[in-house]
């Protein structure tokens, strides 16, 4: 008997953690009205959306109004290419980006660092480098990979070192 009573209490304990985390969760008369206008097409399902599901389309929401017509036509643009994918190389761009999310900070902030570099070049320099890397062996590729790596990770140490107090 004792079992079953435990098993109801935990239970109820469950249910009512649950129902406290959906309060968090913006209901649709808590979002604003550039909110709800751009999330419109969810009104009548948003009360059943789970709450973390409720979160990020009130963040991306928020973006979204806070976005300039230009940044926001780019972003159309990338959601058009993106739906054009075929689903296999959705799926590899998804495992990437998870393999990325679980990297140190630090890792991440390197990638980052170099992403941007190689943004900021002129564009028959990216198309050189690209071109380059494409005719290299797997194995080239990776020793390249392992090199940038080593190098930034002498950067960082050279960098603390220097910002050492003494």
């Amino acid at each position: 008997m004792k079992a079953r009573q435990l098993l109801s209490v935990l239970a109820l304990v469950w249910y009512g953690a649950t129902a406290v985390a959906q309060d968090d969760a913006p209901s649709w008369s808590d979002l604003s009205e550039a909110q709800q206008q751009v999330l419109q097409r969810y009104v009548d399902d948003w009360a059943s959306f789970d709450p973390e599901r409720r979160e990020r389309l009130a963040a991306g929401a928020n973006r979204w109004v806070e976005m300039s017509a230009d940044e926001r036509a780019a972003a159309r643009n990338r959601f058009r290419t993106w739906q054009q994918l075929p689903d296999a190389q959705k799926d590899r761009i998804r495992e990437r980006y998870r393999q990325f999310r679980e990297l140190p900070p630090d890792e991440r902030a390197r990638i980052r660092n170099n992403f941007n570099r190689f943004r900021n070049l002129p564009a028959d320099r990216r198309q050189q480098l690209r071109d380059r890397f494409r005719q290299m062996t797997p194995e080239q590729r990776q020793r390249v990979r392992d090199r940038m790596r080593d190098r930034a990770r002498a950067q960082q140490h050279r960098k603390r070192n220097t910002d050492r107090p003494r």
